[in-house]
């Protein structure tokens, strides 16, 4: 694809070069080839970028004094962003790829235009792939699965039956998608437990992305919902009737208890973890390893934008960082005491 069709379609302003410049990829600067792109976002990254072999760089304007006479040069608002959905438009969705001979197929499954199902994969009876899909060896997708448009369905996936998936989802290796959720009643004369009856659903809406060995579970009664654009790391568990709002980020080893709602744009770091019915606000930032009770909720409400929760119980960065000053100066006054 050219310089000129990318800025067609991504904005910015070729400032230097050649517009019919082809670019295939993209790299950093340290391994770019002359058809890859690379970007900076500041002076240092500018000046390593513009000494590469890199075919041409994106960065902010005024980010460098001057640019070298023989390189293509686009200058956009957010380099990063216009590096990334370039990075989307130079490496397209996977063609076609047909459906392999030792794929197993149950009762009654439609296929859209253009479907891929890979060696050992298994789709159950009622399924229906939208047009596009990629089912890779060896994943598992259940009775009445609904998978939409243009999604990618990794190997040694599991969907459990009746899981509705929008398009353009993407579902990394090993993730498990609609198992039953963890919820028992003891019999307070026996000690014995029974499992409360796991017959709902799980909906996945369209644009998610969900990490490799991920488990998401379905709802008890109701349903699961995972709303458009979030995206989760690897490794992250989601328990039953969890909503979880629009492009909500979960980082790795994250653990949702069920009943918990996580709000639009929310981010959770790394080893966060979530108590049953918990309210999670939307744009709140918990920091990694903080923790939320069960039925508590956590809101940016009297905060400014960005500000960062960490901690168990979760509370604002700033408080927790006062509290363990506090400690450390009663701690070195009691030890001057004794």
């Amino acid at each position: 694809m050219t310089l000129e069709k990318l800025i067609e379609t991504l904005g910015g302003k070729l400032v230097q070069g050649n517009p019919q410049q082809e670019m295939d990829g993209v790299s950093s600067s340290q391994f770019a080839s002359p058809s890859e792109l690379v970007f900076a976002e500041n002076p240092d990254a500018a000046q390593k970028a513009l000494n590469s072999f890199a075919g041409a760089i994106v960065l902010p304007a005024g980010c460098a004094a001057s640019y070298p006479a023989d390189r293509c040069v686009v200058e956009a608002d957010h380099p990063r962003l216009w590096f990334a959905l370039a990075a989307k438009l130079l490496k397209p969705f996977p063609a076609p790829s047909g459906i392999h001979a030792s794929a197993i197929f149950g009762a009654h499954v439609e296929f859209g235009e253009g479907v891929s199902v890979g060696p050992t994969a298994v789709i159950g009876d009622d399924a229906k792939i939208g047009a596009g899909t990629h089912i890779e060896a060896g994943a598992v997708v259940g009775k009445h699965v609904r998978i939409g448009k243009f999604c990618r369905i990794y190997p040694r996936v599991v969907i459990y039956p009746g899981t509705q998936i929008g398009n353009w989802v993407t579902v990394h290796a090993g993730a498990v998608l609609g198992a039953d959720g963890f919820g028992y009643v003891r019999d307070p004369a026996t000690g014995a437990y029974t499992q409360f009856p796991q017959q709902g659903r799980l909906v996945i809406e369209d644009d998610v992305e969900i990490g490799a060995n991920s488990t998401i579970d379905r709802g008890a009664l109701g349903e699961t919902r995972v709303r458009r654009g979030a995206k989760f790391d690897n490794l992250v568990h989601v328990g039953h009737n969890c909503d979880i709002g629009e492009d909500a980020i979960l980082v790795a080893l994250t653990g949702i208890s069920g009943s918990s709602t996580i709000g639009k744009g929310a981010v959770l770091a790394g080893q966060v973890g979530i108590g049953d019915h918990v309210h999670v606000g939307p744009g709140v930032i918990l920091g990694g390893q903080a923790g939320v009770f069960s039925g508590k909720t956590v809101t940016n409400e009297g905060l400014k934008p960005g500000t960062v929760h960490w901690g168990t119980p979760a509370r604002p960065l700033q408080q927790v960082l006062r509290e363990q000053a506090t400690l450390a100066r009663l701690a070195k006054r009691r030890k001057n005491s004794l």
